[in-house]
């Protein structure tokens, strides 16, 4: 649970993310969430990839992402991807400053 809900706050914390599932569905093993901005996702996956993330592509029917939290997955992995999406948003931030 500690997993899901930090994962969770952040999908509903940051502007840049929506969660696919209602809040009474969610599953504390799958977190399925989107870009609200699909022009941010070539940003995204270049930083989750360095950051040695693998698998979170969602379904190839509804796009996005599914983050998999099964028991064997430490907390720590959750932080790391958690910290990308804060990053994203202050790179999204900052490019919005400079414009």
């Amino acid at each position: 649970e500690a997993k899901a809900n930090l994962l969770y706050n952040e999908i509903d914390r940051n502007p840049l993310f929506i969660g696919t599932a209602d809040k009474k569905d969610r599953s504390t093993m799958n977190a399925t969430f989107l870009l609200v901005n699909e022009e941010n996702q070539e940003t995204f996956d270049k930083m989750w990839k360095e950051a040695g993330i693998s698998g979170i592509p969602g379904h190839r029917s509804v796009g996005g992402y599914r983050a998999s939290m099964y028991n064997a997955l430490p907390l720590e992995s959750v932080i790391v991807l958690v910290d990308v999406m804060k990053k994203l948003e202050e790179v999204v931030k900052q490019s919005q400053v400079s414009v």
